[in-house]
């Protein structure tokens, strides 16, 4: 008795031990990050403002700073505006998609990042078709963005007001979308600016600098509105019923919630394609979800796993010339694989903490 007390009393210190050094690296994986992230931003704000002379000359050390980069990496890449435009669209798609796709997941709602990223395709092809018939300069990515959102809206309707069952609304919103986008793109085809194949696959050499700075303030405003409703976000994750009992108003929660979804997804289709954008808020977090030991630790992970998935794809693509989309989600593919592989445990549970 005495031996298996002492025993159980040993491996107490080496549990906590190991918890400490795990929230430690966690804690560190997160920072760096988070300071990645603020260097890109940082960039697009830099060449956005580089006409004015303070922020020119933060830009020209910038570039001068991203040659030497390549000089001593032995790469052609960090020298090119272009390309620091589509790796800060990345990593802030790490970011943000495995965030949101953390409540998505444990919500059993994976398939509205799908039915979105179809309803922003229909906003692409409008957007193409204006700027062929009508001459708008604008990016079809603002289309993009206003049509997801609507589509957002539509599809939290359907679902309030129909006594639809399941995923019906949403599987009717992805489907009547896809069909008015191929309509458009039919419609439009042989005319002079209907070119949306690149946005079905993921290219990085169609990331602008206008896309950039979208992306930028979706993000911050996607992580700024998180980290002020997580509570209440993660009350109806978890127990919507509850939640409703307790007065919160879940409608309004849920909108918010599929509105943010349209956001990401909106930001995601230049480099991830329509048809791959909804692995980026799902393959992370079913990765996660395989080691972590609450909903905390898997939110950090899923990110974690997002930006490891970001940087490999990002690699292959340039290296081989493949499509971005693609490139990413196999290497997401790939970490779950390995995940899955080097865990213990066959089913995560995972607690609100």
């Amino acid at each position: 008795m005495t031996e298996g007390t002492d025993t159980a009393t040993a491996a107490e210190p080496a549990s906590s031990h190991d918890a400490g050094l795990r929230r430690g690296l966690e804690a560190v994986g997160l920072a760096v990050t988070g300071l990645v992230a603020a260097v890109m931003i940082g960039f697009v704000v830099l060449y956005w403002l580089r006409e004015y002379r303070l922020a020119a000359g933060a830009y020209e050390q910038f570039m001068i700073a991203s040659q030497w980069l390549d000089y001593y990496l032995g790469t052609n890449v960090f020298k090119w505006s272009f390309m620091w435009q589509s790796m800060a669209t990345g990593v802030l798609i790490g970011v943000v998609g495995p965030l949101i796709g953390s409540f998505l997941v444990h919500r059993k709602m994976a398939l509205i990042g799908e039915t979105l990223a179809h309803t922003a395709f229909a906003g692409v092809a409008i957007g193409f078709a204006a700027a062929s018939l009508v001459g708008w300069a604008g990016s079809p990515m603002y289309a993009a963005l206003v049509v997801a959102i609507l589509g957002a809206l539509g599809v939290q309707w359907l679902s309030e007001r129909t006594n639809a069952y399941g995923d019906v609304p949403v599987a009717i919103m992805l489907t009547g979308s896809f069909a008015v986008g191929t309509l458009v793109v039919s419609w439009g085809r042989g005319r002079r600016g209907i070119s949306i194949e690149d946005y079905l696959f993921g290219d990085l050499s169609i990331v602008t600098a206008s896309s950039a700075r979208l992306m930028a303030v979706l993000s911050v405003a996607v992580v700024a509105v998180v980290a002020y409703t997580y509570k209440q976000l993660l009350f109806i994750t978890f127990d919507e019923q509850a939640a409703r009992v307790a007065r919160l108003n879940v409608t309004a929660y849920n909108t918010l919630l599929v509105v943010m979804t349209a956001v990401v997804v909106v930001g995601s289709i230049q480099v991830l394609g329509v048809i791959l954008v909804a692995g980026m808020l799902v393959i992370p977090v079913a990765a996660a979800s395989q080691i972590a030991r609450g909903f905390r630790e898997t939110v950090v992970l899923s990110v974690l796993f997002g930006e490891l998935s970001i940087a490999g794809g990002f690699g292959l693509a340039i290296s081989q010339g493949l499509p971005s989309g693609g490139s990413i989600i196999v290497v997401a593919i790939a970490v779950y694989l390995l995940v899955i592989a080097l865990s213990s445990r066959s089913v995560a549970a995972i607690s609100t903490h």
